[in-house]
């Protein structure tokens, strides 16, 4: 089948590693899949039209039911969709948002939900589908760059240290919009940084949201102890984490965040805020820590600095967890069952 996959596509996000780790299971199916930007379009009469032209697609998929999924309501062919997070987090509570993202999953052939936790989000405020949605955990592989520098990664964030492995250094990685909250641990982490200046925290992202993200950086040259650093590859970037004493997240509304998966996959230990997209994933103690306030997060952090029986839990449990629920043999099969169901009938 030729297939039409729209997604948010701004670069170096989690959103356009999951599409493209996506598109490569359907295409090791067979299937050719293109990968197109949801902001390309500006209506559903706009990709509907694509559809009008040679060769036309016989199937088409998308990421987020508002924000790509919308775009599909025009077409004559089957399609499925992949919850975004923020569409079940966020969107749905503004009505104009949920009624047309209760169309696109009236006529969706499927819909997958990264954790039950989201599906139940789904059930509880769209129309009942629940037959149609599936729950399929992001599959997760990665890969540090081999030529990365953490000395110079550190100086071109702006921290200057003679002795960079004294450091403890947290790594927020995250796209710059409001929603990933980067701003919200900053002026508590200042005050923490001067009790103890080895202490800092890096906020690392592509600028998302350009208003916000001048916002942000205005803040962060202001504040001792917080550092902004350009955004990375994807190899780069985990090859960032793997130095870093810990991953953060400090996100209002998360569907599943790859960064976490990505820590704790690198054996990284996490501390990410007490949100049920998070809690999905992370369980306090075990896998991770959560924290419920700026001040809670210091506690916490304070905790993985002096206990390294903690650390090291968190550590061992994070890495089997991903192997255990997050396969990417696992991932392939599921999205390669469900595309099959795309067949017209």
């Amino acid at each position: 089948m030729r297939i039409l996959f729209l997604a948010c596509l701004s670069p170096k996000t989690g959103n356009n590693t999951t599409a493209k780790r996506i598109r490569s299971h359907i295409e090791s199916a067979g299937h050719t899949c293109e990968l197109r930007d949801a902001e390309e379009f500006h209506s559903p009469t706009d990709v509907a039209k694509l559809f009008s032209q040679n060769p036309t697609f016989e199937a088409a998929l998308a990421i987020h039911l508002f924000r790509a999924g919308r775009l599909l309501l025009d077409i004559q062919v089957p399609f499925g969709v992949i919850f975004g997070g923020t569409d079940i987090n966020e969107d749905v509570k503004v009505e104009q948002k949920r009624v047309v993202m209760e169309q696109v999953l009236l006529k969706a052939r499927f819909a997958v939900a990264f954790t039950d936790k989201l599906k139940e989000e789904a059930e509880l405020f769209l129309v009942s589908q629940s037959s149609k949605i599936c729950v399929q955990p992001q599959g997760m592989q990665t890969e540090a760059a081999g030529t990365f520098c953490w000395a110079e990664f550190l100086r071109t964030s702006g921290v200057r240290s003679e002795n960079v492995d004294e450091l403890h250094v947290f790594l927020l990685v995250c796209g710059l919009r409001r929603v990933k909250d980067p701003l919200y641990l900053v002026e508590v982490f200042s005050d923490w940084h001067y009790e103890n200046l080895q202490n800092i925290l890096i906020i690392v992202g592509p600028k998302i949201d350009p208003v916000f993200a001048a916002e942000v950086e205005t803040v962060v040259r202001r504040t001792t102890g917080v550092f902004l650093a350009q955004e990375r590859s994807q190899q780069d970037l985990h090859a960032a984490m793997k130095r870093c004493f810990a991953v953060v997240n400090s996100s209002v509304s998360e569907g599943m965040s790859a960064a976490i998966l990505e820590a704790m996959d690198l054996r990284v230990p996490v501390l990410a805020r007490n949100i049920p997209g998070n809690a999905a994933v992370v369980q306090h103690e075990v896998t991770g820590l959560l924290y419920s306030s700026p001040q809670d997060f210091v506690r916490q952090s304070q905790r993985l600095l002096s206990n390294h029986v903690l650390r090291e839990r968190v550590v061992r449990n994070g890495k089997v967890y991903v192997e255990d629920h997050h396969s990417l043999k696992q991932e392939r099969e599921t999205y390669q069952q469900l595309v099959d169901t795309l067949h017209s009938v």
